[in-house]
């Protein structure tokens, strides 16, 4: 079983209301990137619907440096009509991306520090919001 001590927070970088599925991630992953699968373990559609992409034993391939005791988790989303970051989460994706964190950390004895936005281990603007400031509004971790 992997060490899991962070979860990762990402957005797919596609324009709001674009309905991408998990299947399509996917498949940007392993057709675009040669990848052996999906490089995050969960995508939260626009509808808020969780999927499962890789497995949790499997390591994930969302965050460079940072993927062998992570969770990747992605939302559908995260930039506007000219393709600048923007936080474009659905209610329904809100309320279930603080619903899978909330278990995800308890499962793992993830600590609400090591709940981080891609941004905070690379130099990218995803997930086009403040993952810090939002951490502080969940439920007791």
């Amino acid at each position: 079983m992997r060490n899991i001590n962070k979860i990762i927070i990402h957005c797919s970088a596609t324009p709001e209301g674009r309905d991408v599925s998990m299947e399509t991630i996917k498949k940007w992953h392993t057709e675009d990137f040669k990848w052996s699968d999906i490089g995050y373990h969960f995508v939260i559609e626009l509808d808020g619907s969780l999927r499962k992409g890789r497995a949790l034993s499997k390591v994930g391939a969302h965050a460079k440096g940072h993927n062998r005791d992570s969770i990747g988790i992605c939302y559908v989303g995260g930039v506007d009509a000219n393709m600048e970051p923007k936080d474009t989460r659905t209610e329904a994706q809100k309320d279930m991306l603080e619903d899978i964190v909330f278990v995800l950390a308890h499962a793992y004895g993830v600590a609400k520090e090591n709940i981080k936005g891609h941004n905070e281990v690379s130099s990218k603007s995803c997930p086009s919001f403040n993952v810090r400031e939002w951490v502080k509004t969940l439920p007791k971790i």
